[in-house]
């Protein structure tokens, strides 16, 4: 399980990125991601395994964002630490998605005014 410490830091680095476009879809693809995990949990079987593929495919996309953003922001000589921090076990970067989920869905105060001064 990711540690939260770590996931907010991680969180706080991508907020920082000038690619709003990228960061916009990374948190879309992770707010994707969280809801059907969530759900998961109160799935019957057979709505498991009609929704697998989906889960799937939505953890591999979020997965990709990451590994997008991540690329650009060293592409622009941004601090893309976050991404090393996550590493590749598939997860640690599924449990970010839910993070994120959460930061979005409850942000600090500092987290607040800085998702009101970001331009979509």
């Amino acid at each position: 399980m990711l540690n939260y410490d770590i996931a907010r830091h991680c969180y706080s680095l991508i907020l920082e990125s000038e690619s709003t476009a990228l960061r916009r879809e990374l948190f879309q693809k992770a707010l994707e991601y969280a809801r059907i995990r969530a759900q998961w949990m109160v799935m019957s079987i057979e709505q498991k395994k009609e929704m697998n593929q989906r889960r799937t495919l939505a953890h591999n996309s979020f997965i990709d964002a990451c590994n997008i953003m991540s690329r650009n922001m060293a592409k622009n000589d941004e601090d893309n630490s976050w991404r090393a921090y996550l590493g590749d076990d598939v997860e640690i970067i599924g449990d970010f998605a839910c993070y994120i989920h959460y930061f979005l869905a409850m942000p600090d105060e500092y987290h607040c005014q800085k998702l009101s001064t970001l331009s979509y």
